[in-house]
């Protein structure tokens, strides 16, 4: 098993450094939830509902962002340059030492 390290900063800007696993096909949004992020997560990770939306603070190289997810985030609140989808964001090796902020509740 294979664990890398991502930093993720909560709404109350206290950063949790959390062990994720590369070989579960796991995502962002449901790493937050395994480690009781304040993640709704509502729509399962269909990229419907933007409740899983973070900036990304590191400067990693992160998959395209598809249609769904730019239409999501078209239309959610707090949107910023950086914003996207832990739900659309598969953990991968290289993401080792990323970067999170949750974006603040609708």
């Amino acid at each position: 098993m294979s664990d890398i390290k991502i930093k993720i900063k909560d709404r109350e800007g206290v950063v949790h450094e959390l062990d994720a696993p590369t070989d579960m096909a796991m995502n962002i949004m449901e790493l937050c939830k395994a480690y009781e992020l304040p993640v709704e997560g509502t729509c399962g990770g269909m990229a419907m509902c933007a409740s899983c939306q973070c900036y990304v603070l590191s400067g990693h190289e992160l998959p395209e962002m598809g249609p769904d997810e730019e239409a999501m985030l078209f239309e959610a609140f707090h949107v910023k340059d950086n914003s996207r989808l832990g739900c659309q964001l598969p953990i991968t090796e290289d993401m080792d030492g990323l970067e999170l902020e949750l974006a603040p509740e609708v």
